[in-house]
C-alpha cells in the first residue's frame, strides 16, 4: 500500500494479561495497577504498551520515526477492545528520503478516546 496525505489506516487490538506480563518483564514498569487484577479481573495496560498501537503502521511501512508526541487520556484494561484511526497528514519525498507525519486516536469499545497524538519521521 503506497500512502498518501489524508489516508487514514485503522485496526483493533485487545490487550491480554499476557501481553501485560510480557511487557512488564521487558520495561520494568511493575505499578501494582499492572500486576493486581480489579473486582472485575482486569489489569490497567502500562500506557506506553498501549502507544504500540500506532507504531503498528510505522513498522508496517518501514518508518524509521525521530519524533513522537502521547497524550494518554484515560486508563486502558486488559480485555478492552481498542481500535487505533491513524491519518497520514505529510508524506513527502525530499531528495533520497520520504518525510512523514501522522495523528492517531486510539478509543476503547465504549468509543471513549484513550490516546492521542502524533508521529514523525523517514521512510527508509
Amino acid at each position: 500500500m503506497t500512502l498518501k496525505v489524508g489516508d487514514i489506516i485503522k485496526f483493533e487490538r485487545i490487550f491480554t494479561v499476557e501481553d501485560v506480563e510480557l511487557f512488564t518483564k521487558v520495561s520494568g514498569d511493575e505499578g501494582t495497577h499492572h500486576i493486581t487484577p480489579d473486582q472485575q479481573g482486569r489489569v490497567v495496560i502500562q500506557g506506553l504498551l498501549t502507544a504500540t498501537l500506532p507504531t503498528k503502521v510505522g513498522g508496517d511501512h518501514n518508518v524509521l520515526a525521530r519524533k513522537m508526541s502521547y497524550e494518554f487520556l484515560r486508563p486502558v484494561f486488559t480485555g478492552d477492545t481498542i481500535l487505533c484511526e491513524v491519518k497520514i497528514e505529510r508524506f513527502e519525498k525530499q531528495g533520497d528520503r520520504t518525510h512523514i507525519t501522522a495523528t492517531f486516536v486510539c478509543q476503547n469499545q465504549h468509543e471513549k478516546d484513550v490516546l492521542s497524538g502524533y508521529f514523525s519521521g523517514v521512510i527508509l
